[in-house]
């Protein structure tokens, strides 16, 4: 009777995810999760959820707080609008505010955060547009944030990180938006 050959062993192969997974955890500093841990706990314990609208940091902070355990409870949903168009259709911002405005503006960023609410079953959402760089004529490192939250003024912040490189720019804006995530549940 012959015998079957057994397939030689493979090392596993890490999954596309895994890979972008364990890449995001390597790039951000470690008091970046654990403040991304410790405000999910929070917004878990208060029975919140968070949406965010994403342009400039194309869903890392999504990423950042969803990699946390139990974040589903915590995390409705996420946006990544980076162009117009998408800026447009996925969060309902009007073309001519898109228009009056340069895409990375403080009426840009209000509107994202106001749209990702708008469009999610969340309580608080946060949206972000900036010039992680290069920025041609922009400049580069100018990021808008803003925070929107059901029942209360919508929150903006800007920054002017300056010419410190795309990777740079996108961790400190999730940095900066951890921290106004923080100022609102403060006022929980």
């Amino acid at each position: 009777m012959p015998q079957r050959r057994s397939a030689p062993a493979q090392p596993p192969r890490r999954s596309a995810v895994n890979a972008v997974s364990e890449t995001l955890q390597d790039a951000l500093p470690d008091h970046l999760d654990q403040q991304a841990e410790r405000l999910m706990h929070r917004v878990c314990d208060l029975e919140l959820t968070v949406a965010t609208a994403e342009s400039c940091t194309g869903g890392m902070l999504a990423a950042l707080l969803t990699d946390i355990e139990g974040a589903g409870h915590g995390f409705e949903r996420g946006f990544v609008a980076y162009s117009e168009q998408a800026k447009t259709e996925l969060l309902g911002i009007e073309p001519d505010l898109l228009k009056e405005n340069e895409a990375v503006s403080e009426a840009v960023a209000r509107a994202m955060a106001e749209g990702a609410l708008a469009r999610s079953h969340a309580d608080i959402a946060l949206g972000v547009t900036g010039f992680a760089g290069p920025a041609g004529d922009h400049e580069q490192g100018l990021v808008h944030m803003a925070l929107a939250r059901r029942e209360r003024p919508t929150m903006h912040r800007e920054e002017h990180f300056g010419a410190i490189g795309r990777g740079p720019v996108r961790v400190k804006s999730l940095k900066a938006m951890l921290e106004m995530l923080e100022q609102s549940l403060e006022q929980a």
